[in-house]
C-alpha cells in the first residue's frame, strides 16, 4: 500500500490580468475570478472589490476549517451560516493618508445547528483560532477580530 503525503508548504501560483482601471480577472487552478469595483467607484460590479474579496476568504476560511476541527473530532455540523461585520478605515483606499491597520475590527457571527456538547464547540472555537490561516493573519496585523457562535439544537 503506497502512503500519500502531503507536502506541508507549497507555492501557490496566480496571476491577475487588468481588464480595466478597476477590474481584474484572476486565474488560478483552472478558475477564474472577477475582482471589480461597484459601479459607483467607476466599476462594472461583476464581482468583489479587492477589500470585500479579501473579506469574504475569512468566511469561507472559517467555514472550511471549522468543519475539518468538528470532523477530526467526530463533531457533526447540520447547518453552518456565516455573517461578518467590519470596520474598515477607507482612508488608504482613497489615497488621503497611511493607514496602519485599515480593518481595526472585524465581527464574525458564526450560527451552527449541531448536538455538540458546550466543550466539543470549546474546542472547535479554540482550534479555529489556531489553524485558520486567514484569520491568524487577520489578527497579527492589529485587528481586533471577535468571534459570536450561537448554537441551534437541531
Amino acid at each position: 500500500m503506497t502512503v500519500v503525503r502531503e507536502k506541508t508548504t507549497i507555492k501557490m501560483r496566480m496571476e491577475g490580468t487588468a481588464q480595466s482601471h478597476s477590474r481584474t480577472d484572476v486565474a488560478m487552478r483552472g478558475l477564474t475570478k472577477i475582482i471589480d469595483e461597484p459601479v459607483e467607484r467607476g466599476g462594472t460590479n461583476l464581482g468583489m472589490s479587492p477589500t470585500e474579496t479579501f473579506a469574504a476568504s475569512l468566511i469561507g476560511c472559517t467555514n472550511v476549517i471549522s468543519h475539518k476541527i468538528a470532523h477530526k473530532h467526530g463533531i457533526e455540523f447540520q447547518a453552518m451560516r456565516i455573517r461578518l461585520e467590519a470596520d474598515f478605515d477607507r482612508r488608504g483606499v482613497t489615497l488621503q493618508e497611511d493607514v496602519a491597520v485599515p480593518f481595526p475590527a472585524m465581527v464574525l457571527h458564526i450560527d451552527v445547528t449541531t448536538r455538540a456538547t458546550p466543550e466539543e464547540i470549546a474546542t472547535v472555537q479554540r482550534e479555529l483560532a489556531m489553524y485558520c490561516p486567514i484569520a491568524k493573519l487577520i489578527r497579527a496585523s492589529g485587528t481586533t477580530l471577535t468571534e459570536h457562535w450561537t448554537i441551534i439544537a437541531p
